[in-house]
């Protein structure tokens, strides 16, 4: 089961989502989208959330009110944290997860600190809950299709996408020949001419002695 929710702070909206426990968090790290970004209260137990970005966007444009969203959403899904203020919240992109055979279930690392950012809530904020459980979607998700699909439709967006610069690269190829050719002919044009010029003018010297 995965917990779905919405931010609809920005148009167009973001979806949030979560497991509903270790088990469950186990595959979404493993598999997670490449352009989700995973957030958890920092040094404490809590719900593992991810926000999935909008195409070509990085960690870095994630937009202020959204990122307030996740960092509620994790810090309410803290045991610990949800009774807390000045809570730490770390999130980082997806492929930064580190996970190795030696971890406990739903624990994870990360390859890279420097890609690991934390920010602070000061204290819990109802409105923002409110509103985010509006659009709670609880569903049965078999994670590791959605992301087969996923990587699919991004093969056949890479394998048009390369059709596409191939036919462009032709085209542009065509162009550059045409173009060849017109300099060529214009250039030997103009030699054909200076030639006809030399020839007349060593005629009428002939004509003069």
């Amino acid at each position: 089961m995965v917990i779905y929710f919405k931010s609809e702070v920005v148009s167009p909206p973001f979806t949030l989502y979560m497991g509903v426990d270790k088990h469950e968090n186990e595959d979404l790290i493993k598999y997670g989208f490449p352009e989700d970004v995973w957030f958890h209260v920092d040094k404490l137990s809590s719900a593992h959330v991810y926000l999935r970005l909008h195409k070509g966007m990085s960690m870095e444009d994630i937009p202020p009110d959204v990122l307030e969203d996740c960092a509620q959403l994790v810090k309410a899904n803290s045991i610990q944290g949800c009774k807390m203020n000045n809570v730490g919240i770390v999130y980082t992109p997806w492929a930064n997860l580190k996970k190795t055979g030696d971890m406990a279930v739903g624990q994870v690392g990360f390859f890279r600190q420097k890609q690991v950012i934390t920010i602070k809530v000061e204290k819990k904020n109802n409105e923002i809950m409110n509103r985010l459980n509006k659009t709670r979607e609880d569903r049965d998700v078999d994670l590791r299709e959605e992301k087969e699909r996923r990587d699919r439709q991004e093969r056949e967006v890479e394998k048009r996408a390369k059709k596409e610069q191939m036919k462009q690269d032709r085209v542009n190829l065509k162009q550059k020949q045409e173009q060849d050719e017109l300099r060529s002919y214009t250039s030997l044009m103009q030699n054909d001419k200076m030639t006809s010029n030399q020839d007349m003018d060593s005629d009428a010297s002939d004509d003069f002695m």
